[in-house]
């Protein structure tokens, strides 16, 4: 159950004073799970956002927030500072009076926070776009060495079950590189949630049952990644029979490490992740944790904007376990 693996998750966390970064200070689900944080005592919540406006909000919710730290951009004693390293890290692209204006807004604001060490992550995105979220991580975080792009994974949850799906929300067709990127990426991920990863790229073909540019993109990307991470459990290309079903396994791919028993999907274009996951979320009856962004240096990730307050509690601690690393 979800429930089994949040209570993990809160586990590894707790104790590690680790500081997430809420932009939308002022929205009730935000704050609702920012106090239940600080009262659990798991995190410390920096909430953004005007004060008096913020102590006013949580009154009428009727909620604590004593351990919660409310930061002000338009008040915080370190802006120059922040101005002065976000210039910098755009490496001219943006002008100081430029800076002023972007950090102001609360997004860039905590994405700047993170990149300076005040904070070990962020959470956003209940009552802002994805784009409004990603941007500023893409800009002043930015990605890993040796990692080209971030890419979004699900969690598939159905009792004692969990698998890892990608990438389902950030690359629209990723090119043989992008899809080993993401192999490895997914890996890593799987570890943080307490799987011994078992990696497949899919496609609709096994092992070369089918020939054409789709499948060699695949073919290609499997290579690229055993390169990358040759310890790595991986293999494709798979049909997902084959990656999920022994007797199937033994049928169409033999030889391969893997035999029926995959646990990290790596779908070959956002198309059919996004399809994937939801099928087996709506027909398997799976809960889907997600979307997970990977492959920054730091971990932002994002809410949807019809989110519940549990969910915004259960992603800040999913980037509190991602700060942590594997």
């Amino acid at each position: 159950m979800t429930t089994d693996l949040f209570t993990a998750l809160k586990a590894k966390v707790t104790g590690t004073a680790r500081k997430i970064v809420f932009p939308e200070g002022t929205d009730d689900r935000i704050l609702t799970a920012a106090s239940r944080l600080a009262t659990e005592q798991v995190l410390q919540p920096i909430v953004l956002g005007d004060e008096q406006a913020i102590r006013v909000k949580a009154a009428a919710l009727g909620l604590p927030l004593e351990g919660v730290e409310i930061v002000n951009p338009r008040r915080y004693g370190g802006f120059d500072e922040l101005v002065s390293a976000f210039v910098e890290r755009r490496k001219g692209k943006v002008t100081e009076e430029t800076a002023r204006e972007l950090l102001f807004d609360e997004n860039y604001f905590g994405t700047m926070l993170v990149y300076m060490g005040a904070a070990d992550g962020l959470v956003s995105g209940a009552a802002h776009s994805t784009a409004d979220t990603v941007r500023p991580a893409l800009q002043i975080i930015k990605t890993k060495p040796g990692v080209d792009k971030t890419s979004g994974v699900f969690i598939m949850v159905r009792g004692d079950e969990k698998y890892v799906f990608a990438d389902c929300a950030i690359n629209i067709a990723p090119n043989s590189h992008d899809l080993a990127e993401i192999a490895v990426e997914s890996a890593r991920t799987a570890k943080m949630f307490g799987l011994k990863p078992r990696v497949v790229l899919l496609s609709f073909s096994t092992k070369g049952s089918a020939s054409s540019p789709e499948t060699e993109k695949v073919v290609e990307a499997v290579r690229l990644a055993k390169e990358m991470a040759p310890d790595l459990i991986l293999d494709g290309e798979f049909q997902f029979d084959a990656a999920f079903v022994p007797e199937v396994a033994k049928k169409k791919a033999p030889d391969s490490v893997i035999q029926g028993d995959a646990n990290v999907f790596i779908f070959p274009s956002l198309e059919a992740g996004n399809i994937g996951y939801k099928i087996a979320q709506r027909l398997g009856g799976f809960e889907a944790v997600g979307p997970i962004l990977q492959g920054l240096n730091k971990p932002v990730n994002d809410l949807s904007r019809g989110c519940s307050a549990e969910d915004a509690y259960k992603l800040a601690l999913i980037t509190a376990a991602q700060s942590l690393g594997e």
